[in-house]
């Protein structure tokens, strides 16, 4: 899974899940670029950064244009506030679907051409919100749930010459953890409901992601890979009285 002399772009890598992309990618040999809207407050030492909002059309496709190459494309930039449908207008809710479904695909567009010419690999990093009821960010779950099918007919129209995947990514435990999971009993908590008894590390995204950037995917194209520590027990399992130890 070595990705000696290739080049890498990340967006949003500049922290959290994204910095473990960038720097996963960089430990198997990918020159790496990241980008994002505001510097990191730490500068990676693996990756270059460049300032770029990828909502803006004009300013992304600026930036593929002047990159000599590209081999790699992991749009990682995304997320979402803790937000009720009822509790806000439908514009607000339009900008989440925005960040998180239209500019992964103005991205990729503006990065055709190069991944084109290098036989290249995309990856898209989704989230188990796309398949499952997610109240409090219900237009970020939908976003993710177009951007997983998005990525399935990129792969069937760009094919052979670049391959397309989805990472779909559970719980995460990063910086900014705290905000989704309360403090540290509240992430130890949920933790707990994992079944591989843990939330997943920016790293282990990261080695995902090598896996598919590299050829040692070569074949795997149009793929959703679950990367969610087993997914969520069933809620029924604990609330049923049958086969229970008395």
């Amino acid at each position: 899974m070595e990705l000696d002399g290739k080049v890498a772009v990340v967006t949003g890598g500049t922290r959290g899940v994204g910095a473990g992309i960038a720097r996963s990618l960089a430990r198997a040999g990918a020159q790496v670029v990241v980008c994002a809207r505001r510097p990191p407050e730490h500068p990676p030492d693996t990756a270059g950064f460049v300032p770029l909002d990828v909502r803006d059309a004009d300013a992304v496709q600026r930036f593929f244009t002047g990159l000599p190459r590209l081999d790699i494309l992991v749009n990682n930039a995304g997320g979402s506030p803790y937000r009720p449908l009822a509790h806000t207008d439908a514009a607000r809710h339009a900008r989440v679907i925005e960040l998180n479904l239209l500019a992964p695909l103005t991205v990729s567009l503006a990065a055709y051409d190069h991944l084109k010419h290098a036989h290249g690999s995309i990856v898209m990093i989704g989230s188990v919100s796309g398949s499952r009821p997610s109240p409090g960010s219900a237009a970020y779950g939908a976003a993710k749930a177009g951007l997983e099918n998005l990525a399935r007919s990129m792969a069937v129209e760009w094919a052979p010459e670049i391959r397309v995947n989805t990472l779909v990514v559970g719980m995460v435990r990063t910086e900014l953890a705290h905000l989704h999971y309360g403090g540290v009993d509240g992430v130890e908590a949920v933790a707990r409901t994992v079944p591989l008894g843990r939330l997943a590390h920016p790293a282990d995204v990261g080695a995902a992601a090598v896996f598919l950037a590299s050829d040692a995917a070569r074949y795997i194209s149009g793929a959703s890979l679950l990367l969610h520590g087993g997914g969520e027990r069933p809620a029924f399992l604990d609330a049923a009285t049958a086969n229970k130890e008395t």
